[in-house]
């Protein structure tokens, strides 16, 4: 049985099946290093009008030969509040030389990676990338790369558009403009940032993966039920 969501929202794949979902924050493999409370299922959640303008960009990038992969969308307050934790806690630093290696965990507030309270739980932004039509995500592979100021990241490969760095690397490399990556990597963000922008999305500075509907259902509310089906 399908749970029902509440009004307005909707599964992504019953408004359009042909958009990916890689949701990081169901997997081991995200910058906590296990299973994010609140997530039991790879659904992705989003309200309806965020999910019908993210069909629309999923349309001119099927045209353009790619598509959209939705790393994360939805997000339940207690996942926040699981994750607040885990930034608070200066002992489990398991993860920072995937995800965080130039920061310390302490200064991720601060730097504006995360918020206290995320706009995922409002139900209309996305963190996504792309990958070329007819290819699949690939279990993750990490090789070490140079930026531009020598310093050195882990880049993840899991078979999308390489963009310079993977997803949640809580760096400036990550910012949309990033001097820190060559242009060839903040041509294809900006390709991204485009057709998001198009269809009614505005962008965040820092990472080149987020995105917000510009005229969100709910601009004021913070949501807090499962992802499951």
């Amino acid at each position: 049985m399908v749970m029902k969501l509440p009004e307005d929202f909707v599964y992504l794949k019953e408004i359009n099946p042909n958009i990916i979902a890689d949701l990081q924050f169901l997997l081991h493999e995200n910058f906590v290093g296990s299973r994010i409370k609140g997530y039991h299922s790879n659904e992705v959640i989003l309200t309806r009008p965020a999910a019908e303008a993210l069909s629309k960009a999923q349309e001119q990038c099927e045209i353009d030969g790619y598509s959209l992969v939705v790393y994360d969308a939805y997000r339940p307050l207690k996942a926040v509040n699981f994750i607040t934790e885990w930034i608070k806690d200066p002992y489990d630093d398991f993860q920072k030389k995937k995800y965080y290696p130039n920061i310390s965990k302490h200064d991720i507030f601060e730097l504006g990676f995360f918020s206290k309270k995320s706009g995922h739980s409002r139900g209309s932004t996305v963190d996504i990338t792309i990958i070329k039509l007819g290819n699949h995500v690939k279990r993750s592979r990490w090789f070490s790369r140079k930026l531009l100021n020598d310093k050195e990241i882990l880049y993840r490969d899991d078979d999308t558009i390489d963009m310079g760095t993977g997803y949640n690397l809580l760096d400036k490399a990550s910012y949309h403009n990033s001097k820190l990556v060559s242009h060839e990597y903040v041509e294809r963000r900006s390709y991204l940032k485009k057709i998001m922008n198009l269809h009614g999305f505005y962008d965040y500075h820092d990472e080149w993966w987020h995105y917000t509907l510009v005229d969100e259902p709910f601009p004021n509310s913070y949501f807090d039920f499962n992802v499951e089906i």
